[in-house]
């Protein structure tokens, strides 16, 4: 009973993260949502080298904590969750090597002579084997609005790679490979999180 008579009965209520937090990445303003930050020491305001962020998709929300799952070697494959999100890095490039530049001048040396045109609107070079880009195909629209490096599906799903330069910051999204056949959405969603960190969300 005297235990019960001293015992706290108030909580202790810490503030609430921000909704966005201002990050200088190679000097370049991004207000970067708080529960889309993946690293919990890159969750912090002012200038930074990188930032590693996911969004829900096709919402682009920020992800909701998810209990880990108890999955073994023997387990893997079939407890493989499917990928629902969009992950973006957003790094300082230092003058390195631009992704337009790169997609003109590195990956031309690498891919076969022969494009591929898939359904949908997009066209597909497949890069050589014994190079620096094996598995791998290059992946884009008429124009090279949208441009992706992706990985082929084997064991485990392919997996995309489209970068683009803002400022002093290198953006790389990464998405699987099955939603090329929503393409155009994709980047649709690509644009509309460039827009948000930049600016304000429509």
């Amino acid at each position: 009973m005297i235990v019960y008579l001293l015992w706290p009965t108030w909580t202790l209520e810490r503030a609430g993260d921000p909704d966005r937090l201002p990050m200088m990445i190679g000097d370049t303003l991004f207000n970067v949502p708080t529960g889309s930050v993946r690293v919990k020491l890159q969750k912090r305001t002012g200038p930074q080298e990188r930032v590693d962020l996911a969004f829900m998709y096709p919402s682009l929300v920020a992800p909701e904590a998810v209990s880990a799952q108890n999955i073994t070697a023997e387990t893997i494959e079939a407890d493989m969750p499917p990928i629902d999100r969009i992950f973006l890095s957003i790094a300082a490039h230092h003058d390195a090597l631009s992704p337009d530049e790169r997609v003109r001048t590195i990956y031309p040396r690498y891919w076969d002579a022969n494009a591929t045109h898939l359904d949908g609107g997009l066209n597909l070079r497949a890069f050589r084997d014994n190079t620096p880009y094996t598995g791998e195909d290059l992946v884009f629209d008429d124009s090279s609005t949208f441009v992706a490096r992706c990985t082929r599906d084997e064991k485990t799903p392919g997996m995309c790679l489209s970068a683009r330069r803002i400022d002093g910051a290198d953006l790389n999204f990464r998405f699987p490979r099955a939603w090329l056949a929503q393409w155009r959405d994709v980047a649709s969603a690509m644009e509309r999180l460039v827009a948000w960190m930049r600016g304000t969300r429509n």
